[in-house]
């Protein structure tokens, strides 16, 4: 090992060439770098190998207007709407089938372009868990009140804009959203909607998790059901269907009947009976409508980025022996005294090192996640990952950089909270075993734990900073299922970093203030 001392007085800039020295002229750290980057590409290449998609029996999932998966299941009685206008209608109340309705059952009103599924809308909605909302093109979620029913719902349509309001008498409405649809036809579907989504139960045992959804439904009540095309509009037929279902029974199953002319009204045509599957409205004038499914973006079954950055684990463990033996060396050989002899400040010299091995570290694992990420997209593609169900991920994207670049950060911090903890426990078996064990055995565990048992612990270990590595968007508005040991954190990217630079500045704290007062 070639030793390189540095005068106390040649200052900060000089401690810092002598740790560069230190770490570049040692081969084996030079090796374990390039191990780290071996590893990182190699597991992340066997990864999208090994990884396949097919649809399978089942048709594809629909794209929604921006290109994303979506869901798009739902009841709607509808009719045609030209030009600008406006439908209104009040939901008395809503309930579920069997059992209480889920909390993201939708009840309201919504203008869309045709019935194709996918296609774009707007919505103003009542669910039972989460009140009224403006929901549009599936991504798009805003609340409005937190009331219950009845609640007044209303849709306007001026040119490409429409706007959402809500009332509670029906004469003073307040706006809950405005969008503009681009694109809408000047003739678009309009009318009331009901969807209910999925049941989800999650079973964990010791060996596995099972997730399984079971449909479920939901019903809703309405009257004073109307639109107002611009002009004097004769009465349209209103017509009942199971958007994006096609074959299936159960309550309201479809029937794609077209309901007969509604008769004039001075809230324009009234909603007929004979288009509601519940047929005769009941004593106060009100009919029924119920159906299943979810109108909201679709979770996409892998997030293609984390899937080419999965290497990552297998190569942060290079790099973590690499930051423990930065100081557990110096320590075993008794090296550590001449250091502190070339520079008393010993603070200073556990900062050189970390910004010299941090530095070091960030940039050998920018090579790897960057190689890593390139590599694994031809064999993503060829194992069925494509267009248009899967976009291409592009380095120029936020998300994917954001995600390539912060891991190179992630391993940065690991080296550095390495390097603290070595300076800790000064031996190197000691320190990289407890490092290992804080970051991957979380991930091997956590699929043993009750789900919130392994959710908290990857909140709170260090392992929480690969979360930075996640691009699929998550949507308040969708109830989904978060498996840790599937990759999936339940906090944000940048929370889960937050967490690690928290380990990190508590284990450099503890080793500062360690070295200043422990015999070299």
């Amino acid at each position: 090992m070639t030793t390189t001392t540095t005068p106390s007085g040649a200052g900060f800039a000089g401690l810092l060439r002598a740790e560069w020295t230190k770490l570049r002229s040692v081969r084996r750290w030079a090796l374990t770098m390039l191990a780290a980057v071996g590893l990182t590409v190699l597991i992340s290449l066997l990864s999208a190998a090994n990884s396949s998609f097919s649809i399978g029996g089942g048709s594809a999932p629909p794209i929604g207007p921006d290109g994303g998966q979506v869901q798009d299941t739902f009841r709607f009685v509808h009719q045609p709407m030209t030009g600008n206008g406006e439908v209104t209608a009040r939901v008395l109340a809503q309930s579920g089938v069997e059992g209480a309705a889920p909390g993201w059952a939708k009840a309201g009103v919504m203008i869309k372009d045709g019935t194709r599924p996918g296609a774009r809308y707007a919505a103003m909605l009542l669910t039972p868990g989460h009140g009224v909302r403006w929901q549009t093109n599936f991504v798009v979620d805003r609340a409005g009140s937190a009331g219950g029913t009845p609640v007044w719902l209303r849709l306007t349509r001026t040119g490409g804009t429409v706007t959402g309001y809500e009332s509670t008498d029906g004469a003073n409405w307040h706006q809950v959203g405005s969008a503009e649809l681009t694109g809408l036809p000047e003739t678009a579907e309009v009318g009331i909607f009901v969807a209910s989504p999925n049941s989800t139960r999650v079973e964990r045992q010791f060996n596995g998790t099972s997730v399984s959804a079971t449909p479920s439904w939901s019903t809703a009540r309405f009257d004073n059901v109307g639109v107002r095309p611009s002009g004097a509009p004769s009465a349209a037929g209103w017509r009942d269907e199971e958007i994006g279902v096609t074959g299936r029974g159960g309550p309201n199953a479809a029937d794609g009947r077209t309901a007969p002319d509604a008769p004039d009204s001075p809230g324009g045509p009234e909603l007929p009976d004979a288009a509601l599957v519940s047929g005769v409205p009941d004593s106060t004038g009100a009919s029924t409508v119920t159906g299943t499914g979810d109108v909201a973006p679709r979770a996409a079954d892998e997030d293609l980025t984390r899937m080419s950055l999965g290497g990552v684990l297998i190569g942060l463990m290079p790099i973590v022996a690499l930051g423990a033996l930065f100081i557990t060396a110096e320590y075993r050989r008794g090296m550590i005294r001449t250091t502190f002899a070339a520079s008393p400040r010993r603070g200073r010299v556990l900062a050189a090192k970390s910004l010299v091995l941090g530095a070091a570290t960030f940039g050998v694992g920018l090579v790897a996640c960057v190689t890593a990420f390139l590599a694994s997209q031809p064999g993503q593609r060829a194992s069925g990952f494509k267009p248009p169900l899967f976009p291409t991920p592009s380095l120029l994207d936020w998300p994917v950089s954001r995600a390539v670049v912060g891991t190179a950060v992630v391993l940065a911090l690991v080296a550095v909270f390495s390097l603290a903890v070595g300076t800790i426990l000064r031996r190197s078996a000691a320190a990289i075993t407890a490092v290992i064990v804080l970051i991957v055995l979380p991930q091997m565990v956590a699929g043993a734990l009750p789900l919130t048992a392994a959710e908290w612990l990857m909140r709170l270990t260090p392992a929480a900073g690969l979360s930075i590595q996640q691009t699929t968007p998550r949507y308040e508005h969708v109830a989904t299922v978060c498996l840790p040991e599937s990759g999936c954190f339940v906090d944000g990217p940048w929370v889960g970093v937050g967490v690690l630079c928290g380990y990190v500045a508590v284990a450099v704290a503890g080793a500062y203030w360690l070295l200043r007062r422990r015999d070299a």
